[in-house]
């Protein structure tokens, strides 16, 4: 008698949700004839901070337990597929940089700054030591101090959406999963209390998950039909056919990020959202991050970070909690002015980036905890037998996306993590998850 593969379903297909998949995958115990993942996504791979964070990697992100696992295998993940080609992986230098852009203005508008070293020294005021030769994109005359806080021997950078697509292709040219597109909007449980699977809204004509990505190439020919089901008919707020599925599973993960608490209402993790642009310059700019915190008035500053990519830069600000977490990451509200402002402080610093082009303004949600003893992530079993969740990673989502999913597989399948310590990140310390959608 032919025995029922186990089901593991991941519910999410951001960084978190595909890393799990593919370490599973990967691990000595996933057999393809004994197992199958099914990931479902309410609407298209990496489509929230996954698809849209700077992807900045340092080995002193928090927390430490993960930081220097997911540093090492984020290395031999490039390593393994040339990630410097498939995903911009590059390792680079670090800066904080403090700036004073409330000099006084000539009528032309130009800036005037007496007594000031001219921009071709690369000598910043007050500060003992000029700006690396190299950082000539950078104006010196507004910068008051600056400081290196990471070397390429401590830290790197990705694309996030690149990683993300790269890495669940080779998920499913596995054979042992497949992606579905469907709105997990229920878990289902026996009279134990026991997860046993999740039911889940899909449109019933199919839709094309890459018409909507950021690369039309990305993910095609992804979606799939889960097997032991039960279907149900509805319609969707838009008028299109809903199907409602019923999905069996052993093992359900959640990896929802800021979307968590839809599904586990007691769960402590909020979205903050986070606006940032890319601007491609009018030359080629080095390999430095920047973190940056710049007077702009009496009393008030601003803290753009900047990321310079291979063919682009990337700037980001501060996140804000003015526009709740929407229904899905269709439905994130960009603003607009906090993306133009982006680029005026950007075109402060630098004038090779004032004289860019914006080639993108976007706004995601950035997965925080409400736990004061506790910066997350949550990475572990619920107090819910067969549940399981990995969220909360702020803004080292990215960063800690290989660590997270080589310990969730672990967890998973071996029943604890053995690559790393994860004591004081297990979910059930922090919230009872009995209280379930």
């Amino acid at each position: 008698m032919k025995q029922e593969k186990q089901e593991i379903v991941i519910v999410g297909a951001g960084i978190i949700g595909v890393c799990t998949a593919y370490y599973l995958t990967q691990h000595p115990d996933f057999d393809s004839t004994r197992h199958h993942i099914t990931i479902l996504e309410a609407r298209r791979p990496a489509g929230g901070a996954s698809g849209k964070a700077g992807g900045l990697l340092a080995l002193w992100a928090f927390p430490q337990q993960i930081v220097p696992l997911s540093f090492k295998l984020h290395q031999e993940l490039s390593d393994l597929y040339n990630g410097e080609k498939e995903w911009g992986y590059r390792r680079l230098d670090t800066l904080s940089i403090e700036g004073n852009l409330t000099t006084k203005k000539k009528p032309t508008g130009e800036t005037f700054t007496p007594d000031l070293p001219t921009r071709y020294s690369r000598k910043p005021i007050n500060a003992g030591e000029p700006l690396p030769e190299e950082v000539d994109w950078i104006r010196p005359e507004i910068i008051e101090n600056w400081s290196s806080i990471g070397s390429p021997e401590t830290t790197a950078q990705v694309h996030p959406y690149k990683i993300t697509t790269f890495l669940l292709k080779k998920v499913l040219e596995t054979g042992a999963a497949e992606l579905v597109i469907g709105k997990v909007v229920n878990l289902r449980k026996d009279e134990d209390g026991t997860v046993i699977g999740v039911s889940y809204e899909k449109q019933s004509r199919e839709r094309n998950t890459a018409e909507s990505t950021q690369d039309a190439n990305a993910v095609n020919d992804v979606t799939g039909t889960a097997n032991k089901t039960n279907t149900s008919n509805g319609v969707a707020a838009n008028g299109s056919d809903l199907t409602t599925v019923d999905l069996e599973a052993d093992k359900v993960v959640l990896t929802m990020g800021p979307w968590t608490s839809k599904l586990l209402p007691t769960c402590p993790i909020s979205g903050l959202r986070a606006h940032s642009i890319t601007i491609k310059p009018n030359r080629q700019v080095s390999a430095h991050a920047m973190f940056t915190e710049l007077k702009v008035k009496r009393g008030q500053y601003v803290s753009p970070e900047i990321y310079p990519r291979k063919d682009e830069v990337y700037v980001c600000g501060e996140g804000d909690t003015l526009v709740p977490t929407p229904e899905s990451t269709d439905d994130v509200e960009v603003n607009t002015g906090r993306c133009e402002d982006l680029f005026k402080y950007a075109g402060e610093i630098s004038d090779v980036l004032r004289s860019g082009r914006i080639l993108r303004r976007q706004a995601c949600y950035l997965p925080v905890t409400d736990i004061a003893s506790c910066s997350g992530p949550l990475i572990g079993h619920t107090n819910v037998r067969n549940l399981y969740l990995a969220s909360g990673h702020s803004c080292w989502g990215i960063n800690n996306a290989p660590a997270t999913g080589k310990i969730m597989a672990e967890i998973i399948l071996e029943g604890k993590a053995s690559s790393a310590n994860v004591t004081g990140l297990e979910p059930e310390l922090f919230f009872d998850a009995t209280s379930i959608n």
